[in-house]
């Protein structure tokens, strides 16, 4: 990280790939929002409705991830990245259970 970007509220990068055909669709997206491109990535990513499916896999992967946390836990000598990682994880599946709770109960309402 060089001295400018520890100054800043956003200094980390985050990348991934993409094929040409998701790109445009993506970039058409954006413009067509209005917003910045950083910007439109944060809100989509972080705002928009997350639920877990069932699925071996899928259940597998959260497994994995919630052990690999534990174990950084535990082996951490300095406890200030992992708990960040720890708090993080825990509010995200919070935020689910709580959401998949509601549409259970307005799931149940609109049945009877």
């Amino acid at each position: 990280m060089s001295g400018l970007d520890k100054n800043r509220f956003r200094n980390t990068t985050i990348s991934f790939r993409v094929s040409p055909e998701e790109r445009l669709a993506l970039e058409a997206r954006i413009k067509v929002c209005g917003l910045p491109k950083g910007e439109y990535f944060i809100k989509s990513l972080l705002y928009q409705r997350i639920e877990i499916s069932v699925g071996k896999y899928k259940s597998d992967r959260l497994a994995l991830e919630l052990k690999k946390l534990r174990e950084a836990f535990e082996c951490a000598k300095s406890e200030t990245a992992t708990l960040c990682e720890c708090k993080a994880l825990l509010k995200q599946l919070q935020e689910v259970m709580t959401d998949n709770e509601k549409l259970s109960a307005d799931d149940f309402k609109t049945i009877t």
